[in-house]
């Protein structure tokens, strides 16, 4: 069986600052009003030379990126038994965990994570130890992170069984909780909620 390279992405709340910051270091490829999909298709396309088999173009949040992504297979009668999931790293474990929720237990789910970010904390700022490209700015990279934890919860407001439902069950550790329930005295407010604008569209029969 041929492995096949797919891209994922609608438009959602990281889209327009995707937007932005490809057609800035990268002049030569117009991004208005492409999804993310179609932005990272012409990136890797300019840079690498080389091109996704399949673009998944309409979904607007992490759920969906999974659901239509099991769509486009199934009417491409592609069949899988492992899948590589690469994703931004602040949203990989969600994002398997969504994937998890549809799949059966016999297919294979290998994250790949697209960066690993440090950071440490220089003259009271925080930093990255290293310079990734592309990489989010610092207050940007916390309020993901931070909202992070409340999703992966099994709880009555996250997004586990218990709650939402939009994804399989995350054993969360912890020294994990700890360690956010410690940030949120400093980061409480940076906690991102979820934009309804992105919200998946649910159609009642």
């Amino acid at each position: 069986m041929r492995k096949k390279y797919i891209i994922v992405g609608g438009a959602g709340h990281t889209t327009d600052t995707l937007r932005q910051v490809v057609h800035l270091e990268y002049p030569d490829i117009e991004t208005t009003d492409l999804s993310e999909a179609e932005i990272f298709q012409k990136y890797i396309k300019h840079v690498y030379g080389c091109m996704a088999d399949y673009l998944e173009t309409k979904s607007t949040n992490c759920g969906n990126n999974i659901t239509y992504l099991l769509d486009l297979l199934k009417e491409n009668n592609i069949s899988f038994k492992s899948i590589i999931l690469s994703q931004d790293a602040s949203m990989q474990r969600r994002m398997a965990a969504g994937l998890k929720k549809y799949v059966k237990e016999d297919v294979t789910i290998i994250n790949y994570a697209t960066y690993c970010a440090k950071v440490l904390n220089q003259n009271e700022d925080l930093v990255f130890e290293d310079n990734i490209h592309g990489m989010w700015s610092i207050n940007r990279y916390v309020n993901l992170l931070m909202g992070e934890i409340p999703r992966l919860s099994d709880d009555a407001n996250g997004y586990g069984p218990n709650g939402k439902n939009y994804i399989a069950h995350v054993d969360i550790p912890e020294n994990v909780m700890i360690a956010f329930e410690e940030l949120k005295l400093v980061f409480g407010s940076e906690t991102r909620e979820a934009n309804p604008l992105y919200a998946s569209k649910v159609i009642k029969k």
